[in-house]
């Protein structure tokens, strides 16, 4: 332990060099309302089918312009938004071969990826638009690769509009809100498995594949909205509003899914067989590079065994050629890592048989050709394949977990080249065809640098450096950020970061915020660039430090699944592990430290404070979970199994039953409207922390989502939490 705190007090000397204390002070209205530290980036670049130019929505002219990707030259005008009247500014997608333009206007948000809006369509050869649907807003809206029609859902149902007789015909007609959702996933898929389309199109245009949920026996959630200021709801002034909407919590109901192929010439529809089970999961639904293949994505409730069906689009009869099974449970971000090869007769998944995530190759008939990645560490990103080169593209943990590298290997799992050569986090967006891809790089002391660079890794020009910015956060004390490591009491090394303030002196004691969010398979220790709120509070004179402990990402199955059945258990273990280190340290006051989070790493914050009450003086726990029951089935029994079944996991650790051990000064707060964490968290929380004696601070703010922003409500959030920290720790 000496040499390890030895190396950080060495890392932090050279990092503070700011001791006559002349730097600009950071405020929270720089941060949350002027976006002083605010990186720059580049954003809207679609790659068009060449793969040697792309498109994008210039805002100064209203314009779809297009671009040579090696040049960055300006090619052509591919659309005057500003000629057409449209009373917004559209957002914009291309059909299969760019003949046409899908425009998405007067947007408006149902959760966090679904939305409405009214859309039109641009036909480029005719230069002509096309109004969707005379229906009020649309979702959804698809061209077909065949012929000039169009589906879309609307009010729960799917409809395809024919642009050449203008004839609109619902393909569904059951749909009914709280009820049956065709072609459109509930709230807890849209939430879960991260998607908001369950209808597609065959290749040849002659079918159209859909899931349809029957959320009829799933119990409803209520929800209070007040008329609030930011914006103001005006029908809500003296009632207010009660939204409800169907969400199913660990344990209960889910919406019973089937799947569909729909004839578009003969109006005849096909059910899929997905089996009698109907305690099931369907998060995907593919169709395969031939028109009479599906690939249906079953998953089972305890979501440790996934298997993919080919479903014959004429009988619709179905044949399982791949099944993966786990002992703790398969991660969400597997389903949209499968592709299907161009050839036809395979295709690539991701899988942590082997005890980290790695990439493999099948064929159609389920059989494994080859393991392309091999290792003791984790893909993080699969980027696609190359079918010319026969290359795969990914990133990987491989260096460190703090790392994110791009690299790219041949179809054998031979010739593996690193093309990312910045040491920090690298995201890469590759062209259509692979041969470049746009670079999003950080580390602790570069903010967002944006390249093009080519499929070997040559950089080929700057997009952004983001120079002015690196500059500026000189004047506020420079970047005091470090790295460090220590091995807690059952031998286990965890990695963690520190903030020091500017004028940082070995010789003074300084009290430290602790921060961290704990979530599985989550991050918050990486090489990456951020600057705001911690480096206030170290101007302040805290020290702030973070540790992923147990249950986070990149370093395997077995680390990261350790909290099974079990959440909040081991990584309070951890969070009480990484205080009592920082508190070993001679610059560290260890009778003055605190701990915060928001969302998962809200509920980590009060099981720190009460299962660790002896070792942290405050904390503040934004949108936290307080007893997983509260929450969403398919997040929670991924890791906790329903709490039929598992009890003592979801009990013992639920901060609500240990209220009577706190001793830390609490503030808690949250979003009155949050869809996600529900209010009734923290409304459970404080009437527990009442009855146990327990003094504490509440905010609420009104009508704010799990995200708590809007207005001024950001400012005024860390204002609040700043005066907390300042008057407490």
């Amino acid at each position: 332990m000496k040499k390890t705190i030895l190396f950080i007090i060495g890392i932090l000397l050279i990092n503070s060099s700011f001791a006559q204390n002349t730097f600009k002070k950071i405020t929270v209205e720089d941060i949350y309302k002027n976006y002083t530290f605010y990186p720059k980036s580049v954003y809207g670049l679609n790659s068009m089918n060449d793969g040697i130019h792309y498109s994008t929505i210039d805002r100064k002219s209203n314009s779809i312009l297009k671009f040579d990707y090696k040049t960055g030259n300006f090619v052509d005008t591919i659309l005057k938004i500003s000629n057409l009247n449209l009373d917004d500014y559209p957002d914009y997608s291309f059909n299969h071969n760019e003949t046409k333009i899908i425009l998405e206007t007067n947007i408006e948000e149902i959760y966090r990826h679904s939305y409405t809006a009214k859309y039109f369509i641009w036909d480029i050869n005719q230069k002509k638009l096309y109004p969707v649907s005379d229906k009020n807003k649309q979702q959804l809206v698809s061209l077909s690769p065949k012929d000039f029609q169009a589906a879309f859902v609307f009010e729960n149902n799917i409809y395809i509009k024919d642009f050449s007789t203008n004839k609109e015909i619902a393909i569904t007609k059951d749909g009914e809100k709280n009820k049956i959702r065709n072609g459109a996933p509930d709230w807890v898929y849209e939430e879960e498995f991260g998607f908001n389309q369950a209808f597609y199109w065959s290749p040849d245009g002659n079918k159209i594949a859909y899931i349809k949920f029957d959320e009829s026996q799933v119990k409803t959630f209520d929800m209070t909205v007040f008329a609030g200021q930011s914006p103001k709801l005006e029908n809500n002034i003296l009632y207010p509003e009660n939204r409800q909407w169907k969400y199913p919590k660990a344990g209960e109901d889910n919406s019973i899914v089937s799947v569909f192929i729909y004839y578009v010439n003969t109006q005849k529809t096909i059910k899929v067989d997905i089996g009698t089970e109907t305690d099931i999961y369907i998060p995907r639904i593919r169709w395969t590079k031939n028109s009479n293949e599906l690939a249906v994505f079953r998953l089972n409730r305890l979501q440790n065994k996934f298997e993919i069906l080919l479903a014959n689009a004429e009988s619709g009869n179905t044949k399982t050629i791949y099944t993966d099974e786990n002992k703790y449970y398969i991660g969400d971000e597997t389903y949209d890592d499968i592709k299907f090869l161009d050839d036809g007769k395979q295709f690539v998944t991701t899988s942590e048989r082997d005890g980290y995530r790695h990439i493999y190759l099948y064929t159609m008939d389920g059989k494994l050709v080859n393991q392309i990645t091999k290792g003791n560490w984790d893909v993080i990103s699969f980027y696609g394949y190359d079918k010319e080169k026969k290359i795969f593209y990914y990133s990987s943990a491989e260096e460190s977990p703090l790392l994110n590298t791009i690299y790219s290997i041949d179809i054998k799992g031979k010739n593996k080249k690193k093309i990312s050569p910045k040491h920090g986090n690298n995201n890469a967006v590759f062209s259509t065809n692979y041969k470049y891809f746009i670079n999003y790089f950080s580390n602790i002391n570069q903010p967002n640098y944006v390249s093009l660079n080519d499929y070997n890794g040559k950089e080929i020009r700057i997009l952004e450096d983001n120079k002015t910015l690196s500059e500026k956060v000189k004047e506020y004390g420079g970047i005091n950020k470090s790295f460090f490591k220590f091995k807690t009491s059952e031998n286990i090394e965890l990695n963690g970061y520190m903030i020091v303030p500017p004028d940082f002196d070995t010789l003074k004691k300084y009290p430290v915020l602790m921060y961290q969010y704990s979530g599985p398979n989550s991050q918050s220790v990486e090489n990456r660039w951020s600057f705001g709120w911690h480096e206030l509070l170290a101007q302040k004179g805290y020290i702030v430090a973070c540790v992923d402990g147990r249950g986070t990402g990149a370093r395997g199955e077995e680390f990261r699944k350790m909290t099974y059945l079990q959440l909040g258990k081991y990584e309070t273990i951890d969070q009480i592990e990484a205080a009592k280190y920082l508190g070993s340290l001679n610059y560290i006051d260890a009778s003055r430290i605190g701990i915060w989070g928001w969302s998962y790493g809200g509920f980590e914050t009060l099981l720190a404070l009460t299962k660790g009450a002896d070792y942290f003086k405050a904390g503040i726990a934004v949108a936290p979970v307080t007893n997983w029951r509260y929450y969403d089935n398919i997040y929670t029994e991924r890791f906790m199994r329903k709490p039929q079944d598992n009890a003592s996991g979801y009990d013992d650790n639920s901060p609500i039953n240990h209220v009577e051990k706190l001793k830390a000064k609490l503030l808690l707060v949250h979003g009155t409207a949050d869809d996600n964490v529900h209010v009734q968290n923290s409304m459970e929380l404080t009437e527990a922390l009442v009855q146990a004696n327990k003094q504490f601070k509440m905010h609420y703010y009104t009508n704010r989502n799990h995200g708590i922003y809007g207005g001024n409500t950001r400012v005024h959030l860390y204002n609040m939490m700043t005066d907390f920290i300042l008057e407490n720790l």
